[in-house]
């Protein structure tokens, strides 16, 4: 009885956990998304930097962290490869323990140019998702503090 009550609680998590689900559909859409953006040389979430660069005038990467939630080393990573690029640059900032960027000039054409990928995927993730799920989701961000 013990085995086959496992399987039982087994098979409820395997078709019923939210979190499992949740997971799988943000691989779904940001895959959407990277896949618009790939030929470009960016992915979703460096978008979503050069987008609050764009709209702040500079950005911290403690901020952007938070922000994003983004962990150390995802964020890390990204605003590397984003200098390197030279897509952003550091910015002066009155405590040197504070590390701040902004958009360079190559990184505005970028964006820019990112907007109709963007757009298309925009379209694909909102078709997948329904009226419905995007709802939702914009709900659940309001609600959450993370969506306007």
């Amino acid at each position: 009885m013990g085995r086959e009550r496992g399987k039982c609680d087994a098979a409820e998590v395997l078709r019923d956990c939210i979190a499992t689900r949740l997971r799988m559909a943000n691989r779904v859409i940001t895959k959407v998304y990277d896949d618009a953006l790939r030929p470009l040389g960016l992915t979703v979430t460096q978008m979503s930097m050069l987008v609050l660069a764009e709209d702040r005038g500079f950005i911290r990467q403690s901020e952007v962290g938070a922000e994003l939630r983004l962990d150390d080393s995802t964020l890390s990573r990204n605003l590397e490869r984003m200098r390197a690029n030279g897509w952003l640059e550091e910015a002066p900032a009155d405590d040197a323990r504070v590390h701040s960027y902004r958009l360079t000039e190559a990184g505005r054409d970028l964006l820019e140019k990112t907007i109709p990928a963007w757009r298309k995927a925009q379209t694909e993730a909102q078709r997948l998702l329904g009226d419905a799920g995007v709802q939702a989701l914009r709900r659940f961000a309001r609600e959450h503090a993370f969506g306007s």
